[in-house]
């Protein structure tokens, strides 16, 4: 059994990282801050499904050393699995001090704690954002990642570089998960598949940039848990690994998928590409098959029908 520490556990991996720990009979315990990024409901809601299984989701920011400090000595922790970041790619234009609070100034201050506590295995949250102009498709996690296109893919790019740093000088054992648009139930209202379901069956404008000329490598949230899970055990010295579903989708074919399962047609609005967005995503998991025996199994159709019953059910 392992006794593991989620930061972020209120969000949409980390609770469903939580759930699946505990089925499994590991000790959990998380931390989120709850901020109002998107609806706060939502979060209380997971957390309320997280204490009715048992576990605690203490309400503070990782910017508090001695919060973090009691949680690790308390609980005996043996691995910290690092979700709490500020996400989203349009709000750093007009918010760029949350990223650098959460994503640097907070991941900093997590890994200065892990100095004291050198045998927790760390597993930290990077994203596909890192990839940034790279035009080699797929993307391969020994590709150079030094063009983000926008702050947060800055943010984690840093992210794993303060890793690295803090792993040859500390000997932490880590591993960054460069993680592929994740979906499923209980999501982020943010994401566009959670909003192109809930303005189709409302029968609202939807958005679509660049004239849906673009593609996303779409990955289950049960396939993430499950390559994250696989990081939990297996953490030894640094490594970074892409979870994606290795199967990217042009934009257009999505929002036919989720019309098709819906039943209604989109009221389409097409705008011209975003600053900041990529224009394709493709996660090349070879290594990742190797190291972490990850096999991502849920194909866009059928992940998009259990989220949009979950949706239907939920709201």
């Amino acid at each position: 059994m392992k006794n593991v520490f989620v930061t972020g556990a209120a969000g949409f991996i980390g609770f469903h990282l939580c759930k699946h720990l505990k089925k499994r009979d590991d000790f959990v315990i998380g931390l989120d801050n709850f901020n109002s990024y998107y609806d706060v409901n939502l979060k209380n809601l997971r957390k309320k499904i997280l204490n009715d299984s048992g576990i605690e989701v203490i309400k503070a920011d990782i910017n508090d050393k001695e919060i973090l400090k009691k949680i690790i000595k308390e609980n005996k922790i043996t691995h910290i699995v690092h979700l709490a970041a500020q996400a989203g790619v349009r709000f750093c234009f007009d918010n760029p001090e949350a990223y650098v609070n959460s994503n640097i100034v907070g991941f900093v201050n997590l890994l200065e704690v892990l100095k004291d506590f050198k045998d927790i295995k760390l597993i930290f949250a990077s994203s596909s954002s890192v990839y940034g102009l790279n035009d080699k498709i797929p993307f391969s996690p020994t590709d150079k990642t030094d063009r983000p296109t926008n702050l947060y893919g800055a943010t984690k790019k840093a992210n794993e570089s303060l890793a690295f740093a803090y792993h040859h000088i500390y000997k932490i054992p880590m591993i960054g998960l460069r993680y592929f648009t994740v979906y499923g139930p209980f999501g982020r209202p943010d994401m566009a598949y959670f909003k192109f379901t809930k303005n189709i069956i409302e029968e609202k404008k939807i958005e679509i940039y660049n004239q849906g000329e673009m593609e996303r490598d779409f990955t289950y949230i049960d396939d993430i848990i499950e390559g994250t899970i696989s990081a939990v055990d297996k953490a030894k010295s640094f490594e970074i690994f892409n979870l994606g579903n290795n199967t990217p989708i042009n934009l257009l074919d999505f929002i036919s998928i989720i019309e098709k399962k819906l039943g209604k047609k989109a009221i389409k609005i097409f705008k011209p590409f975003q600053k900041g967005e990529m224009l394709s995503t493709f996660a090349d998991i070879k290594t990742s098959k190797e190291f972490l025996n990850y096999n991502p199994k849920t194909n866009i159709e059928d992940g998009i029908e259990k989220f949009i019953d979950w949706y239907t059910k939920t709201y």
